[in-house]
């Protein structure tokens, strides 16, 4: 996955803004699904896709500016099924889950703005 402001671009699925990425691939990430705001941020909702979709580790960007929060269910949620979580920058971000992604069933949501 490459990252620049504004754009991503992830192999086999695609270029985007946004996205949601699990181990059977991915597809953009469009917050009005959940209702997802920077503020309280990440959402269970946005993250079961993820865990339906078998990962084991999770990667939540944060944002270019670290403005995205990630709710506190959230972290709550993934807790309760075992999962291993990664909150970061999306810079770093983006770095955790292409080193994550070769070889554990990894899930990600990625904001490629603010």
């Amino acid at each position: 996955m490459s990252l620049s402001w504004g754009r991503m671009e992830v192999e086999g699925v695609g270029t985007g803004k946004d996205f949601k990425l699990h181990p059977a691939g991915g597809r953009p990430w469009d917050w009005n699904e959940t209702g997802t705001r920077h503020s309280p941020g990440v959402l269970p909702a946005d993250v079961e896709e993820l865990l339906d979709r078998g990962a084991a580790v999770v990667v939540l960007s944060r944002g270019m500016q670290e403005r995205l929060g990630v709710d506190p269910r959230t972290l709550e949620l993934l807790e309760s099924h075992s999962i291993e979580v990664h909150t970061a920058e999306t810079t770093e971000a983006v770095r955790i889950y292409n080193a994550l992604a070769p070889t554990r069933p990894a899930g990600g949501l990625f904001h490629s703005t603010c």
